[in-house]
């Protein structure tokens, strides 16, 4: 839906596709989170890491171009906790948002330290995610670094 009108925002304005990178070993999650962003919300998803080396690669290489960085915590090897430091120190402009099973305190304590603008439960919050997703694109949603 790259630059199309979204039928689901009240507004005739043209947006730009948010340009997304996924962080998720689970390929199953994964291709039902990229289905379900790219039919309710603005996002374009430009590259996807199963694992904590291969997300760091592309991030490296391609990460200034990033609008939002969605990432998972438990990867096959490494850690998504890795990514959002590497995501920090490189202060790359992209939002960045963990969606993990371990949605506890201290994983969201944790993620915030490191920069994660929000953090959402895949088990009860991927409707927030949308809503999320769906309010940046559309510039409604506070600044990045501002949990909301």
């Amino acid at each position: 839906m790259r630059g199309a009108l979204n039928p689901f925002m009240n507004t005739q304005t043209y947006m730009p596709a948010l340009k997304t990178f996924i962080v998720e070993d689970n390929q199953v999650i994964y291709e039902n989170l990229v289905s379900t962003l790219q039919e309710l919300t603005e996002v374009e998803v430009v590259g996807h890491a199963r694992d904590e080396a291969g997300a760091l690669r592309w991030l490296r290489s391609e990460g200034d171009s990033l609008d939002l960085l969605i990432i998972d915590i438990f990867l096959v090897t490494g850690s998504g906790l890795g990514v959002l430091k590497a995501a920090q120190d490189a202060h790359l402009g992209a939002r960045r948002v963990v969606l993990t099973n371990y949605a506890t305190a201290d994983i969201r304590r944790r993620c915030a330290v490191l920069g994660a603008d929000r953090v959402f439960d895949k088990s009860c919050e991927l409707d927030d995610l949308i809503t999320y997703c769906a309010r940046v694109s559309d510039g409604s949603a506070t600044q990045p670094g501002e949990l909301n």
